[in-house]
């Protein structure tokens, strides 16, 4: 494995994780790139910047954000002490506020007045629509019309705060497609736009940004479970999608080499194709939209289907970083199925009284399956990203269903 203290100051320059990573996007794209990693390389050691984005974050997004003790859960697995990370109780319901705040800022001093974003679950379209109105900017958001349909709440959310949602219809109609459409709205309108992309994914400097603008989870995380514990945790949870809550979360820890650190795919119905969104479980490298790193693929390369009961994890490639966390052994990548993530969802509602974003949830159900082999004095970290006021149609319909 790779000295932790490397993978901590990682990408290099052009934006590479190992092999990972990098700038793949049409030349009329290529200036804007440029642009924003200029600025945000300026933004990032700018002491202005830095003060004007934590004071949002405090203010407006309501940092920081608790570790709470689930001592309920905890006795009920009969195994290690698990703390929450509450990024279900930031403004708008999910960590995603954070990374809109900080690109918002970088629009303004790149001077956009427009900017574009695509969302699976919502929370990210929500995220972008509440600070286009915070700072007066003109706000389009793509989503796919399977997602629209399974997170209407978030669309009319969107809607309330001034931001066009415009249904994509092409392929899966989910967020692969809702991102296809956002990068040619890109390149049509790059003059006056910034496309305000919602994970540690994409070309450079996006997946590095994204992180460091989610840095905040894991520097929390990290002080708060000193003050309660007097030392660090044995391991880390968080689900992985494209990964930005997951790399928000390990970030503070990838020198802590004793501090193991999960992330949790999508399982869906099955690992066969196009029943799942688990890249690591039976993906190749390969590039899609802007990045080289881990994504479902055929084998004529052609973009396989995903499924995910969870709108946010249904994507058919993974981060860069996460990509090379893997490949160097510093973080592992499991992988929990729909009705296990129905059942810990429930589970986390009766026992704690908080119902979970289900993307959320892929982590928990993960604690659920492997307490038991863990020790009463060692200690959990879960991230809990967002929370399921958008879910509960769906999971309700869900269990009808399946008649659960």
């Amino acid at each position: 494995m790779q000295e932790s203290s490397e993978l901590s100051q990682l990408p290099d320059i052009d934006g590479h994780f190992g092999p990972y990573g990098g700038v793949f996007v049409p030349e009329t794209l290529m200036p804007a790139v440029r642009q924003l990693a200029d600025e945000y390389d300026i933004a990032r050691h700018d002491i202005g910047f830095q003060n004007e984005f934590s004071s949002l974050l405090s203010t407006f997004c309501g940092r920081p954000t608790p570790l709470y003790f689930a001592e309920r859960l905890s006795e009920k697995l009969c195994g290690p002490r698990i703390y929450l990370k509450r990024e279900d109780l930031l403004h708008t319901g999910a960590h995603k506020i954070n990374n809109a705040v900080g690109q918002i800022l970088l629009a303004k001093r790149m001077g956009k007045t427009r900017v574009i974003a695509e969302t699976g679950a919502g929370q990210h379209g929500v995220a972008t629509a509440t600070v286009a109105a915070r700072f007066g900017f003109e706000c389009v958001i793509y989503m796919g019309k399977v997602d629209m349909e399974r997170q209407s709440l978030n669309v009319a959310r969107m809607e309330f705060l001034g931001a066009k949602v415009v249904p994509v219809t092409a392929g899966q109609a989910t967020l692969k497609e809702a991102i296809n459409e956002a990068m040619r709205d890109w390149v049509t309108n790059v003059r006056s736009t910034h496309y305000l992309l919602g994970t540690a994914y994409g070309p450079h400097p996006y997946p590095m940004m994204v992180r460091d603008f989610h840095r905040v989870i894991g520097e929390e995380a990290r002080r708060q479970i000193l003050e309660k514990e007097k030392r660090l945790p044995d391991l880390l949870v968080a689900c992985v999608g494209g990964g930005s809550n997951a790399i928000g979360l390990f970030h503070a820890f990838l020198k802590d080499e004793q501090v193991r650190m999960v992330g949790v795919e999508a399982g869906g119905r099955g690992l066969t194709p196009g029943n799942h969104a688990a890249r690591f479980q039976g993906g190749k490298l390969g590039i899609l939209q802007g990045t080289k790193t881990y994504l479902l693929a055929d084998e004529d390369g052609q973009i396989q289907l995903t499924h995910s009961v969870s709108a946010g994890l249904d994507y058919a490639a993974v981060g860069p970083e996460h990509s090379y966390l893997r490949d160097v052994g510093r973080a592992e990548y499991d992988y929990a199925s729909d009705d296990d993530v129905i059942a810990a969802f429930l589970s986390l509602s009766r026992l704690e009284g908080i119902i979970p974003a289900l993307e959320s949830t892929h982590a928990v159900s993960y604690i659920m399956k492997h307490a038991k082999e863990m020790l009463s004095d060692q200690i959990i970290i879960v991230n809990l990203s967002g929370r399921g006021d958008k879910d509960v149609q769906q999971v309700a319909q869900y269990r009808a269903g399946s008649g659960t």
